[in-house]
C-alpha cells in the first residue's frame, strides 16, 4: 500500500507527551514544527518540560507561545499548511479556528477511558476518587470537550502504590504506543475513529492549588489517596501546623483500625535505623497515616531522621494539623 507523506505538527508542554514525540524521531517522521509554551507560561504549569532540551539534537523548528488560540498562533498554524496536528499534553481547549488548521484533523490524548472522566485533571481525580483502573484515550479533537471520535484506548490498573507521577508515566508510555499505531494507518490513507457510545455531560472540575487542603476527618485511606494524587510534580496536598503551611509529599497507609483520637492529631514518631522508614503518625477520621515527607512553604524539607525528631517534639504538646 502506498505510504503518504504527511505534513505533521506537534503542540505540547507536559511530560506525558515526550516519549511519543521522541518516537517520531526514532521512526524518521519529519515534523514541520513543534509548538510549546514560552518560558513565562511554562513556569505556571505543573509537570512541564522544556522542549528546547528535548529537541536539542533534532533539526525541527521550535516555536514558543503563550496561547494556542491567539491570532498569531493561528496564523503560524495556517502558514505551516499541515495535514495533521498532534496536541499531546496541552491544557487549553483549541478554538474552532485552531481545529481547522490541519487538513485531516487534530489528534489529542486524554488520560482516562473516555467517555468516563471527561474534563480536567483526570489522573488526579481518578486517585482521589479511589478508582482501581483507568486508562488513556487517543482521539480526534472536536469543539466539544473530550467528545471527539475515539481512535484508540489502553486500560491500565491503579495500584495501591501508584502516585500521580507513576500514573503519568503509564500515560506517557501509552501515548507513544497509540501514536505509533495510528501513524502507520494514517500514512496508508486510513482515517480511523469511532463515535463514543455515550457522552457523560458531567465534566471533572478544574483543580487549583488551593484545592489541596487536607480534610483530616476523612478516613486514612481517603487522605492517603488524596496525598498521592497531588504530590510532585503537582502543587501537593497541604495542611497547617502552628500557622505554618506544610505540603505532605509522601505518606504510608497503616492497616485500617478505629481511632479515638482527634482527626489531625500527631500521635508520635516512627523511629527506624532506616531513614526512609522514619515518619510521623497522624490520626484521621478513621485510621492513621504515617507522613514520610513534609515540605514547608519556605522550602524546608523534613524526612527520615529529622522528621521523626520533629514528630517527637510536637507530640509532647499534642499538636493537631489544621485548616489554617
Amino acid at each position: 500500500m502506498t505510504q503518504q507523506h504527511l505534513k505533521i505538527g506537534w503542540v505540547g508542554f507536559h511530560q506525558e507527551g515526550v516519549p511519543a514525540l521522541l518516537a517520531m524521531k526514532e521512526l524518521g517522521i519529519r515534523l514541520e514544527a513543534v509548538i510549546t509554551l514560552n518560558e513565562d507560561s511554562l513556569q505556571k504549569r505543573s509537570a512541564n518540560v522544556r522542549y528546547s532540551d528535548v529537541l536539542h539534537d533534532w533539526d525541527v523548528p521550535l516555536y514558543q507561545i503563550s496561547n494556542v488560540n491567539d491570532p498569531s498562533t493561528i496564523d503560524l498554524l495556517k502558514q505551516l499548511d499541515l495535514d495533521l496536528l498532534f496536541v499531546i499534553g496541552w491544557s487549553q481547549i483549541l478554538s474552532p479556528e485552531a481545529l481547522r488548521t490541519a487538513r485531516i484533523g487534530v489528534i489529542g490524548a486524554h488520560a482516562s477511558l473516555l467517555p468516563s472522566n471527561r474534563g480536567s485533571a483526570p489522573i488526579n481525580w481518578a486517585l482521589i476518587k479511589g478508582q482501581t483502573t483507568t486508562g488513556n484515550t487517543l482521539m480526534w479533537l472536536s469543539e466539544d470537550v473530550d467528545a471527539g471520535r475515539i481512535i484508540d484506548q489502553i486500560e491500565f490498573p491503579i495500584t495501591i502504590y501508584d502516585t500521580c507521577a507513576t500514573l503519568y508515566e503509564k500515560v506517557a508510555s501509552t501515548n507513544r504506543t497509540m501514536i505509533q499505531k495510528v501513524l502507520s494507518r494514517l500514512q496508508s490513507g486510513e482515517v480511523p475513529g469511532y463515535e463514543p457510545a455515550h457522552i457523560d455531560e458531567r465534566l471533572l472540575a478544574r483543580r487549583r492549588p488551593s484545592d489541596g487542603l487536607i480534610d483530616w476527618t476523612r478516613s486514612a485511606r481517603e487522605v492517603y489517596d488524596f496525598i498521592r494524587a497531588l504530590t510532585r510534580p503537582y502543587p501537593g496536598a497541604f495542611s497547617f501546623l502552628d500557622g505554618s503551611c506544610w505540603t505532605i509529599q509522601s505518606c504510608a497507609l497503616l492497616p485500617d483500625a478505629d481511632s479515638a483520637s482527634v482527626p489531625g492529631l500527631i500521635i508520635g514518631p516512627i523511629f527506624s535505623p532506616v531513614a526512609d522508614a522514619c515518619g510521623m503518625v497522624v490520626s484521621c477520621g478513621r485510621g492513621t497515616l504515617v507522613l514520610l515527607e513534609l515540605e514547608r512553604q519556605d522550602g524546608l524539607i523534613l524526612k527520615g531522621f529529622s522528621l521523626s525528631e520533629f514528630a517527637c517534639e510536637v507530640k509532647e504538646s499534642r499538636k493537631v494539623w489544621s485548616h489554617e
